[in-house]
């Protein structure tokens, strides 16, 4: 009996050491707020995934998945942008939605017009012209 508790601590007493042998490299890896590094770089806003019904080539229901940006060189513009993000990401939403219920059963979307779609929405919205849409990934599922 005796033995069998020592054998149990011997246990926690090398797993907490592997746990704090483990910890100072976890914190050192760990990327700090300062240095997390923006992605699409300094002058890129990034929206986040917007999704759209539409019907499939069987007769369900799928649905468009769209992750987009805007590429903002400007900084005022930019800032402008920022304090406005919910506003164009409304108009976004409701723009892919129009389109999406406009596309043929099981036909693959148009990117170009739907960049076109956003982009006029985006200089609407923004009130002129200086931001660039980006579309990242185009999904129907």
């Amino acid at each position: 009996m005796m033995w069998r508790g020592v054998a149990m601590d011997r246990r926690r007493l090398l797993a907490l050491t592997a746990l704090v042998a483990a910890s100072p490299g976890l914190m050192a890896a760990a990327p700090a707020k300062d240095e997390k590094k923006k992605a699409g770089g300094g002058s890129f806003l990034q929206i986040t995934t917007l999704t759209a019904s539409v019907m499939r080539a069987n007769g369900r229901r799928g649905v468009l998945t769209v992750e987009s940006g805007l590429d903002i060189p400007d900084e005022k513009l930019r800032a402008k942008a920022d304090s406005v993000l919910p506003r164009i990401r409304a108009a976004f939403v409701q723009s892919l939605q129009i389109y999406a219920s406009g596309i043929a059963p099981g036909s693959i979307p148009n990117a170009e017009i739907l960049t076109q779609r956003l982009q006029r929405e985006t200089d609407r919205v923004l009130g002129q012209r200086g931001a660039r849409v980006l579309i990242g990934t185009l999904l129907v599922n």
